[in-house]
């Protein structure tokens, strides 16, 4: 396939995300039609389906990408920090950056899970490819031997569910700022991480 062909493909399914995602925040995930979509991209019916097999594909899509993006901001960081308890609380302010940045992304993610059999499954691939992370960070830190040997799925779940509440108490309820959210997540990372240490924070 020629490089201007496959770059025209590529903004034609970016741009019907990013329609995608300005109705659901206007009108709501489900009120929003796929002839809604395709009337605010400007393209015809068969693009639509050229790239997406519905509405749940498209959400699919917005919550993978921001599951990359989520992973690859801190990526760098995780390589390059040696200090495990550093690396541990600041990859978690990190990711509340990223959802901070990302208010309308967050949004969707706040509101849609438990709608249905398909957005369920959307939203359990995202958040199972942040536990698969969390889960590796304290894996690793078990096996350099800072951290106590303990069973790293309920560690790893209950890192998602707090960030998960205070990320609902920001962009749904409006309950605290996002700088209330970013720093309420960092100090309870904190408290977790001295909790896991076996003795003082350590380099490799």
């Amino acid at each position: 396939m020629p490089i201007p062909e496959i770059k025209q493909n590529k903004e034609r399914r970016q741009k019907l995300m990013d329609c995608a995602l300005d109705l659901f925040i206007e009108k709501g995930y489900f009120n929003t039609a796929i002839r809604d979509i395709i009337v605010r991209s400007g393209f015809g019916t068969g693009t639509f389906y050229n790239y997406f097999i519905d509405k749940e594909d498209i959400l699919k899509a917005l919550l993978a990408e921001f599951a990359e993006q989520i992973i690859s901001s801190f990526s760098e960081y995780w390589t390059k920090e040696k200090d495990l308890y550093k690396r541990f609380v600041e990859t978690k302010r990190l990711t509340m950056e990223v959802f901070a940045q990302n208010e309308r992304l967050s949004e969707i993610y706040s509101r849609v899970a438990g709608a249905s059999n398909p957005i369920d499954q959307c939203i359990m691939q995202f958040e199972d490819s942040l536990i698969d992370f969390y889960s590796k960070n304290i894996e690793y830190g078990i096996q350099k031997g800072v951290f106590e040997d303990i069973p790293i799925p309920p560690v790893a779940h209950a890192i998602l569910a707090t960030e998960k509440f205070l990320l609902y108490k920001w962009v749904v309820l409006k309950a605290i700022s996002k700088e209330e959210m970013i720093e309420m997540v960092v100090s309870f990372h904190e408290t977790l991480c001295k909790g896991l240490l076996k003795g003082p924070s350590v380099s490799e």
